[in-house]
């Protein structure tokens, strides 16, 4: 199969990361790294590896139309609401790792494209969304959630200028897919930046309250969930058994990264870098069948 060239918007942590990610793909060829900053870490290892690379933004697309037909954007929510607009006069195929939320979201672990419907923009939710909903969802495919809530801790030297600026768009976003992914019919969305040194790593609480508690059932649904999330974010894992008391379940998860650009603590990189890859590809591949 023929690869489909990609490039990255946003050369920061999340860029950076994605571009170590991408490199192991066999459906994904990553073409260009653009920015706006020439001094920027990921423009200089973008370089060294010898990919093409622009600090002009956007216009750097609207420059060289054919540079990519893939693109995913970790730049920020504001910026992503204009660079969307863009991309799809271009024609283009975008997966956004901010949380503008201007497309549909996606999480690998519950579920992949439809076969017959046309994506041009498709939103990655939030790390913490991508290390929740997942099992919010679970739990409510055999235990009815009627309120979910999740706190996410991330450490303070994870969280680059992106993340900072959108802890409003977390907060919402995470709150959205909860609800339209997970299945809540309430939920809400907490973000704690830990300054602890040496720095902690992501760790993720989950509170349900649910209709029908089964405890088996539950645990069951939650331990499968949690091997499929594994699957691509080896690092996921549960920190103890689930915690029952009356009609609540509380979930505690912790999220080692892989490494491939930052420290392994940042499992909040990893998380989103490794589920916007596995989206990516799954893209890839049906544009592929398209062409």
């Amino acid at each position: 199969m023929e690869k489909v060239k990609a490039a990255i918007i946003g050369s920061g942590n999340i860029g950076t990361d994605l571009m170590y990610k991408l490199e192991n793909s066999d459906v994904v060829e990553l073409a260009a790294m653009i920015g706006i900053d020439s001094d920027s870490d990921g423009i200089k290892r973008a370089q060294q590896k010898g990919y093409e690379t622009f600090v002009n933004g956007i216009q750097a697309v609207i420059d060289n139309p054919d540079l990519a037909d893939l693109f995913f954007d970790a730049t920020s929510a504001k910026a992503h609401i204009e660079h969307a607009k863009v991309l799809k006069e271009l024609g283009k195929m975008v997966i956004d790792l901010t949380p503008a939320a201007v497309g549909p979201f996606f999480c690998p672990a519950v579920g992949q494209p439809e076969e017959n419907k046309e994506y041009d923009n498709v939103n990655m939710i939030t790390c913490g969304g991508q290390a929740t909903i997942p099992l919010v969802h679970a739990v409510n495919e055999v235990a009815d959630v009627t309120y979910a809530e999740i706190v996410a801790t991330i450490s303070s030297a994870s969280a680059g200028p992106g993340t900072r600026a959108n802890i409003d768009e977390f907060t919402i976003t995470t709150k959205r897919g909860i609800e339209e992914v997970g299945g809540a019919d309430q939920g809400k969305a907490i973000i704690i930046l830990n300054p602890a040194d040496p720095p902690i790593m992501m760790r993720d609480t989950i509170y349900c309250e649910v209709k029908n508690l089964d405890e088996e059932k539950i645990s069951k649904a939650i331990h499968d969930m949690v091997k499929t999330v594994q699957s691509y974010v080896p690092g996921y894992h549960l920190k103890q058994e689930p915690l029952f008391d009356g009609n609540k379940v509380t979930i505690l998860v912790e999220v080692e990264g892989a490494g491939d650009y930052f420290a392994i603590y940042a499992g909040n990189l990893d998380i989103m870098t490794a589920a916007a890859k596995k989206v990516g590809e799954d893209f890839a591949r049906k544009l592929n069948t398209v062409s």
